[in-house]
């Protein structure tokens, strides 16, 4: 016999059948493993956005749902004219001038929403800098407004 049988000697399979079979389904389960994740990644990315769109009163929040839409509104609601967006069309130096455009308005945003600014330069970090920016806007979009304080002090001067 030019195989040897795993199981018994009436059934003649390959074993490189079932290695071979084992790293399809393997490499066919981390595919299907990353679909879901980059999926899961952006219904947090548009939750986020939304809720963020919303506290600032953006009359449009559900464009984060929509690829391209959801960074006009990110533009939009940092100062500058949705049409901006069209500057991806322009080879690298376009896409260098709309992420600079991005950084810039969350920027903007970030500072509007009482939150450190410098949250949107974690974006061009290489490496951890996705998982950051999701942390970034996490904490920008479910922090609770928090209202002036007064001390007990100045109430009594009054």
């Amino acid at each position: 016999m030019l195989y040897p049988n795993i199981w018994n000697d009436s059934i003649n399979i390959p074993k490189d059948f079932f290695v071979g079979s084992f790293f399809g389904l393997f490499t066919l389960g981390m595919i299907i493993l990353a679909i879901v994740f980059v999926v899961l990644m952006y219904i947090y990315h548009s939750i986020a956005w939304y809720r963020i769109g919303k506290k600032q009163k953006y009359k449009h929040p559900w464009l984060s749902w929509i690829p391209f839409a959801n960074i006009s509104m990110i533009f939009q609601m940092g100062g500058f004219h949705w049409a901006w967006i069209f500057l991806m069309l322009i080879p690298i130096i376009g896409w260098i001038a709309v992420i600079v455009l991005w950084v810039i308005s969350m920027w903007r945003i970030f500072e509007k929403e009482k939150s450190p600014g410098w949250f949107s330069l974690s974006i061009i970090i290489p490496q951890i800098g996705g998982i950051l920016y999701l942390i970034a806007i996490g904490i920008v979009a479910w922090k609770k407004k928090s209202k002036p304080v007064t001390s007990k002090v100045s109430k009594k001067r009054k």
